[in-house]
């Protein structure tokens, strides 16, 4: 049976570096109030003439060259994004452009903090009919461009950066055993970009009040993600007959060190299985969990052989899991 193995990883953050400290000068909150309440210490900030694309592009060079692959082998690039650098066309057509992609057909995905569980769910059922065999996929985000600086609740959280993971087929034990991905549009108005859409259109009106931002009702999402998160954790494992003490690492989507730790706890799982590194990023949404797993990767977390879980849940609502024998 053929499965997706992924064979190259890559990441790429920007240089400029927003500190709790920083914020304290900009919104009233403190270090201390931020890191008890998320385990945030500092994010990445794009800067001008820095793009979703620019930081996409770099990660899946990265990725590529640790593969050992060239760009025109890849059938199919999936970029995983909110933050696009047009409405259209998709950023991944532009990435495909930037690495000479040529053969590649190339879209974006958008299911916020899950979209790269959602991407790596597409390019692992391609793998397995045989529509593709060398796949990119890309978490993607510049999301300080939708955040209001004078919103304590949101501008605190939120960085920039791009995770890529290059994915090959193979016949073996290694690879992706599942994937599972969820949604409920009912739950949409947690958390959403209101303007700048088909629905308030980017018109004077919208800017004025303020409707480009991203809102958020965090105590609300917080409740549906733990719960969301267990139960495609423990979906994975049980479509593949594993337990949670057959994980080696855990790999969540970083959004709040207390969701990271509740999850952790649900599970069994000591903290030396699950990685983070959400005090130095922040939720760079679709970005995190590729960012995560090339650290891990590049660092000797993981081994061959290897059980490694990902864990995603975002806005739409969204939320999904991937299991990888690594």
């Amino acid at each position: 049976m053929l499965r997706a193995r992924i064979v190259g990883t890559g990441s790429a953050v920007p240089d400029k570096v927003l500190t709790n400290f920083d914020l304290e000068k900009m919104v009233d909150t403190s270090d201390e109030w931020i890191t008890t309440r998320t385990g945030i210490k500092e994010r990445r900030i794009a800067v001008e003439g820095e793009y979703t694309s620019t930081f996409a592009t770099r990660a899946a060079e990265r990725a590529l060259e640790m593969a050992g692959i060239a760009a025109h082998e890849i059938d199919l690039l999936i970029v995983a994004t909110v933050t696009p650098d047009f409405p259209f066309p998709s950023t991944a057509c532009i990435v495909q452009s930037n690495i000479g992609a040529s053969k590649a057909a190339a879209f974006d995905v958008s299911a916020a903090c899950s979209g790269f569980v959602y991407g790596l769910s597409l390019a692992s059922n391609a793998i397995r009919t045989g529509a593709a065999s060398k796949v990119l996929v890309i978490g993607a985000e510049v999301l300080t461009r939708i955040i209001d600086w004078t919103d304590r609740n949101t501008c605190l959280l939120f960085g920039d950066g791009a995770g890529a993971a290059v994915l090959s087929s193979s016949s073996d034990e290694h690879g992706i055993l599942s994937t599972h991905i969820h949604s409920d549009g009912n739950y949409w108005e947690l958390l959403y970009q209101a303007g700048c859409g088909s629905r308030n259109p980017a018109v004077q009106k919208t800017f004025d009040e303020r409707l480009y931002f991203l809102r958020m009702q965090g105590n609300e999402v917080f409740k549906l993600a733990v719960r969301a998160m267990e139960d495609a954790a423990l979906e994975a494992l049980t479509t593949n007959g594993l337990t949670p003490a057959d994980i080696d690492i855990f790999i969540p989507h970083q959004a709040n060190r207390r969701i990271i730790d509740a999850i952790g706890k649900r599970l069994g799982l000591n903290g030396d299985k699950v990685f983070v590194n959400l005090d130095r990023y922040g939720n760079t949404s679709a970005a995190s969990i590729p960012i995560a797993l090339d650290e891990a990767n590049r660092t000797g977390r993981i081994a061959a052989g290897d059980v490694v879980l990902f864990d995603s849940f975002g806005g739409g609502l969204t939320w999904g899991s991937a299991l990888i024998r690594w």
